[in-house]
């Protein structure tokens, strides 16, 4: 399969075009326009500094049902704790950096750029990226982020910094995405650790039937709150 080079124009190539890896495409700008295009299309930007921007479409899909989110013996004893207050939306741009200087096992450096970071802090000022904390006290714990369109979230990133503490927010996230009728969370790329928090593989085809039923509905926009 070819790798298309974007145009200045905020388009795609159709998805099932990546190649086996699920590469799609380079070039092009993480304007808010170029970015939420893709997102509805279920592609999405994934490279590091010394390359060029990448875009993605892996086949197979990794999915997060909401109603198969496993919560293991002690992460159900750290919520019943109440260990951690979680929080939406409330340091968006502190939860963004702490993902992006996280360490990763067998990989050095980061995908999240400072003009991802950019963009991302931008898209999250149009109301469209949401970031969910887990506090102690005062410290930030863990936390998440990703963009919401339609009743579709596409999960980017996670970090912690105490035990159970990025697990508590995805918990929080995943009990109030089903309150808000929402479809799936996307989690793009598989990991044995999104696998282990019920994770699906799913076919890009089915994926994006799925995402696009999601899409008929509206988008949630503006600033999240946690409904009690």
């Amino acid at each position: 399969m070819p790798i298309f080079r974007l145009v200045d124009e905020p388009i795609f190539p159709p998805p099932d075009y990546a190649d086996a890896s699920g590469l799609l495409a380079v070039g092009g700008d993480l304007s808010s326009e170029r970015l939420l295009e893709a997102y509805r299309l279920g592609i999405f930007p994934w490279y590091s500094d010394d390359q060029p921007i990448l875009w993605w479409s892996p086949d197979p899909r990794l999915v997060l049902k909401l109603d198969e989110f496993k919560v293991s013996r002690s992460l159900r004893k750290t919520l019943r704790k109440g260990v951690f207050k979680v929080t939406f939306d409330r340091a968006f741009e502190e939860v963004i950096r702490a993902c992006a200087s996280a360490p990763r096992e067998h990989q050095k450096g980061t995908w999240i750029t400072g003009e991802m970071e950019e963009a991302y802090i931008k898209l999250h000022g149009l109301g469209y990226a949401h970031s969910v904390e887990a506090w102690c006290g005062e410290e930030l714990a863990g936390g998440l982020y990703g963009v919401s369109l339609g009743k579709a979230f596409f999960g980017e990133s996670m970090f912690h910094r105490r035990t159970d503490a990025s697990k508590v927010a995805l918990a929080t996230l995943v009990e109030t995405l089903q309150t808000w009728g929402f479809h799936f969370i996307d989690a793009q790329m598989t990991t044995e650790h999104l696998l282990g928090l019920g994770a699906t593989e799913m076919s890009r085809r089915i994926f994006l039937r799925r995402l696009q039923s999601a899409l008929r509905h509206p988008t949630k926009r503006g600033k999240w709150r946690i409904d009690n």
